[in-house]
């Protein structure tokens, strides 16, 4: 990081992210700007969501730790059921491969995420058979 950084999640303002009907909110701890080794943010996923959509990254591996809310985490190994307290780390390559899910009926899903940031990454969409690039010239999704 470039500066200290001091926030209060409850002050944050998330940003909502709608993709293809699904949401979440993603409160920004440390934002891209400041960064220059990790980054970390907030993940609150309503009932009957996904975060981020199923993927996993070349050159970044991510941590998440569970604040609230049960979850699963759909892997390449299967479903694990996940709760508050709980933290699961995903190693960079086709077996980091994730996406959390919230299948709640009226419970949000609270998780802090924090991960890496070494550029340029390619982060791999299976179930769209695409990719993300993103360097710091380029940040696009690409058929595979």
């Amino acid at each position: 990081m470039k500066n200290l950084i001091v926030k209060n999640v409850e002050t944050l303002e998330g940003q909502l992210i709608d993709r293809e009907g699904n949401q979440f909110t993603q409160k920004t701890i440390i934002p891209d700007e400041e960064t220059s080794k990790c980054r970390a943010n907030f993940v609150e996923v309503e009932p009957g969501n996904y975060a981020y959509g199923y993927h996993y990254h070349e050159a970044n591996e991510e941590v998440f730790y569970f604040i609230s809310g049960t979850g699963v985490v759909r892997t390449i190994d299967g479903e694990i059921d996940v709760k508050a307290g709980d933290v699961i780390g995903f190693p960079t390559g086709e077996k980091g491969v994730h996406v959390v899910l919230n299948k709640s009926e009226n419970e949000k899903l609270v998780y802090i995420d924090f991960g890496t940031t070494s550029l340029p990454e390619v982060v791999h969409l299976p179930d769209f058979n695409k990719i993300m690039v993103i360097s710091e010239e380029v940040n696009g999704i690409y058929d595979k």
